[in-house]
């Protein structure tokens, strides 16, 4: 084995945050870290079922958590025997000093965190896509969440690092860039100027004209200003796939969750997308049996995904997160909540089906990723090719059909 092993729960900048962990550590191959979340009970339960698997697989190994759960639990996962040490989110650009620290625990006050180190602003996945990390923390209080005192305050890179970072990349054959943060459309006011998330990404465009494709992380629809709303309508290098967190369809539940929309706006926020650029993929973050739910308020997440045509689905089923407001709510039974989860599971299955149906028979845009026989459509799609293709390029592909949830490809064009 080269290199630590690292093992990532959660969200996507916790998928980049470990593949900049791994650059930074080099060939420690002593190492287990496991990069932890804790947006759910749940999650943190299977953070600790993570750490016990690693120890029985690799017991001569030095298992290091890290990430939000061992930011808001560090005493929890000091006192599990199979942990050497537990370090912060704040501690992760120093990683590799913290391995040397005689204590167990080096978890310092996120909160007390004010800038976004720029040595962890890159990742990459499968050497053609990269993730970017332009921001990170929120300053927001959703009453189910308890990530902000997992990241801290909301705060920016500096645009011009960003743009440095994305040339390297398209330098180095990096063929789409993710944009990616905890709260990304909450860039810009710790910095000067008070730049916007959609400055950012007109800029990004503007001074790297090389770049192929730009790819953005999940949004808070309310957050969507005019330009970057134009951007993600007009621009053909911004892909048309925009994933949106909007957690319920209900507005007393919304308003429960302490969320910033109404199910009106979401629906409308839609819609406007669909209409200005009808090829674009809808995704959502959509949270089943929320605390006071009750079937009228379900049936209103329900009808969100047909009505918003949700085509990438992230359905979660509620499990109570201690500290956090909702924990405190009447709580729903849990099987009523499983019930519920695949009940919008199969609603956005029905809509990605009938998305990926009316595919069939047009010609689409690839990156070629995993071993030159699958990748994604820009729409985020997946493809399967017939037959191999180039790894790291982006081919037109005609869709000949779909199996198995991936649209079929058979023969490509470059270009």
């Amino acid at each position: 084995m080269s290199g630590p092993e690292i093992i990532t729960l959660g969200c996507r900048l916790n998928i980049a945050e470990s593949e900049a962990l791994r650059q930074q550590l080099g060939d420690r191959d002593d190492l287990v870290i496991v990069n932890s979340c804790a947006v759910t009970g749940e999650a943190v339960r299977q953070t600790r079922q993570a750490i016990r698997r690693a120890s029985r697989a690799r017991p001569d190994a030095r298992i290091v958590v890290t990430g939000c759960a061992a930011q808001t639990d560090a005493g929890m996962f000091a006192a599990m025997p199979e942990v050497a040490l537990v370090v912060g989110n704040g501690e992760k650009p120093v990683f590799k000093a913290q391995l040397t620290a005689n204590e167990k625990v080096r978890v310092a006050d996120i909160m007390a965190v004010e800038q976004q180190a720029p040595q962890l602003l890159s990742a990459f996945a499968e050497r053609v896509r990269a993730f970017i990390v332009v921001q990170n923390g929120c300053d927001h209080r959703c009453t189910f969440c308890i990530i902000p005192y997992g990241r801290g305050p909301s705060r920016s890179v500096p645009a011009g690092m960003v743009v440095d970072q994305v040339q390297r990349l398209v330098d180095e054959g990096v063929q789409e860039v993710v944009l990616t943060g905890v709260d990304v459309t909450s860039y810009g006011p710790d910095l000067p100027g008070s730049p916007s998330f959609g400055a950012l990404v007109e800029r990004i465009l503007r001074h790297v004209p090389d770049l192929p494709r730009l790819r953005l992380s999940s949004l808070d629809g309310i957050e969507i200003d005019e330009r970057l709303f134009d951007l993600l309508t007009g621009e053909p290098r911004l892909m048309p796939h925009v994933h949106l967190s909007l957690q319920a369809g209900d507005d007393m539940i919304l308003k429960r969750m302490k969320r910033r929309h109404n199910r009106a706006q979401a629906i409308a926020l839609a819609e406007r997308l669909l209409s200005r650029r009808p090829d674009i993929a809808i995704g959502a973050d959509i949270i089943a049996g929320f605390p006071t739910e009750d079937e009228v308020m379900f049936e209103n997440s329900l009808a969100l995904v047909h009505q918003c045509r949700i085509v990438h689905g992230h359905i979660f089923p509620y499990s109570t997160r201690e500290g956090t407001p909702a924990a405190r709510m009447p709580q729903v039974d849990k099987p009523v909540i499983r019930e519920r989860a695949a009940r919008l599971r199969e609603a956005c299955a029905q809509e990605r089906q009938r998305w990926l149906s009316s595919v069939i028979g047009t010609d689409q845009r690839v990156l070629v990723e995993t071993s030159g026989m699958a990748g994604h459509g820009e729409s985020f799609a997946p493809v399967r090719f017939s037959s191999p293709q180039p790894v790291g390029t982006i081919v037109t592909a005609r869709i000949t059909g779909l199996e198995d949830g991936a649209l079929i490809a058979h023969g490509s064009a470059h270009g």
